[in-house]
């Protein structure tokens, strides 16, 4: 569930950024009286996440506004379907269009192409997760959309979650050293997620205390062995260079999780459009 403070943020600074002062073709081509409707059409198949943040965008602006949504967040829409109706003073809806649409494109491409990878991954155990590799300042958004396509979010940012990277370990001087001290230091309540290279890194990770073991950039076979190692003794996280085309045999190796950064820092935005009728 999105909060709606945190929208309403969000949806301000979208809106400062791209009108400014005033929107100047918009002034000039219209009298500020004209009233009328507009469309947001699906112009291809997708997985709807976003449809709170598009209306807030033009309420934003004014209050006055009507929107009738045509569907709900989750839900499949086939190309040329309607996600909203927007009602109210056109030179607003001109004016509020691009940053909404943003935010819509944006996150259904992300529920949609998570939805995907979900998809390819049924019936194993595997869940797929998102990264930290987020649109600076719509990270909230962008999780949320991983949620409605059926993916689960690792940690929010680095306040939330304890997972130690390889200039972690490099910078602490070793596997064994982070975590003695990230153990020593932190509560026993918090799970702690190391990332490891090799079957070597592996074994002294899971010796060290470590909770969840992240395999950086493995082989299938690699990581096949890695499960093998760890007899169920950790969680196995994949990670790197996840694709669609071999995520089905990640998650065959038994892996308990796939983490794939291009769920939302490469998405391509679904196309959508609003028609003013």
């Amino acid at each position: 569930m999105l909060q709606k403070h945190i929208i309403r943020n969000i949806v301000q600074s979208a809106i400062e950024e791209d009108v400014g002062g005033t929107d100047i073709t918009t002034t000039a081509a219209l009298t500020g009286e004209e009233i009328g409707k507009a469309l947001a059409i699906a112009k291809s198949a997708l997985v709807v996440a976003g449809i709170d943040v598009f209306k807030e965008t033009f309420l934003f602006l004014d209050r006055g506004m009507q929107f009738k949504g045509c569907c709900k967040d989750g839900e499949f829409v086939e190309k040329g379907g309607c996600l909203g109706e927007i009602s109210g003073n056109l030179s607003r809806i001109l004016t509020a269009e691009r940053v909404a649409l943003n935010f819509l494109q944006r996150m259904c491409g992300i529920a949609t192409l998570t939805r995907r990878y979900v998809d390819e991954v049924k019936g194993t155990k595997a869940k797929i997760l998102d990264t930290r590799k987020t649109a600076p300042g719509l990270r909230y958004l962008d999780k949320y959309a991983v949620r409605i396509g059926g993916g689960h979010n690792h940690r929010y940012g680095l306040h939330d979650g304890v997972l130690i990277k390889d200039n972690h370990i490099a910078a602490a001087g070793g596997i064994s050293q982070a975590l003695t001290r990230v153990r020593g230091r932190l509560p026993h309540t918090l799970k702690v997620e190391i990332e490891v290279k090799n079957i070597q890194e592996l074994e002294e990770a899971i010796s060290s205390g470590a909770d969840v073991i992240m395999l950086d950039n493995m082989s299938l076979e690699e990581i096949r062995k890695a499960v093998a190692v760890t007899g169920g003794r950790v969680l196995l996280e994949a990670s790197g260079n996840v694709t669609l085309a071999n995520v089905r045999k990640i998650a065959e190796t038994g892996v308990d999780f796939i983490s794939v950064g291009a769920l939302t820092h490469s998405v391509p935005a679904s196309d959508i459009s609003l028609k003013i009728e």
